[in-house]
């Protein structure tokens, strides 16, 4: 992750935690957006006889995380910092593992995704209480919110796999 800059805030958070609030709103920024554009490939090619269903879930879920990528990112900069949220810099900071090119039947795609959806759920939740031990409720309650969309959203996908 490249430096952050920080900008001078009149938010009652001290300097040194609001370097380290940042740093996690632009590692929670890059997973989120890496996240979305993801989906986005899942639904352009998934192939098979749930096509139409699941083309259109994995519109509704990218629409749905995407709402955050522009929450995480104005919250950087109200801190002061830099929000850094082009399609490179998220791509070589994201932890989510890259969707496989080569699984596109739907319930396989599905399946990719859970387990991308679920990763960033597990990492929400850590940014959660990181946020809370540094003195920031704001960015705790924004990820809380993230949390429980994607806790939703996992559940859309995992209830395809149910027979």
């Amino acid at each position: 992750m490249p430096n952050i800059s920080t900008f001078p805030s009149k938010v009652q958070i001290p300097v040194g935690s609001r370097d380290k609030i940042v740093a996690l709103l632009n590692q929670q920024l890059a997973d989120t957006f890496d996240l979305f554009s993801q989906t986005k490939q899942a639904h352009w090619n998934v192939k098979g006889p749930h096509f139409i269903q699941v083309h259109l879930l994995f519109d509704t879920l990218a629409e749905e995380v995407f709402e955050y990528i522009d929450k995480i990112a104005e919250r950087a900069t109200a801190l002061g910092g830099e929000a850094l949220g082009t399609a490179r810099l998220a791509s070589a900071a994201s932890r989510i593992p890259e969707l496989p090119l080569d699984v596109v039947e739907d319930l396989a795609v599905v399946e990719e995704l859970v387990e991308r959806y679920a990763e960033l759920a597990a990492s929400t939740r850590e940014a959660i209480a990181t946020s809370q031990n540094l003195g920031d409720a704001d960015t705790a309650d924004l990820f809380t919110g993230q949390s429980r969309t994607l806790d939703k959203l996992l559940w859309f996908l995992q209830s395809h796999l149910h027979e």
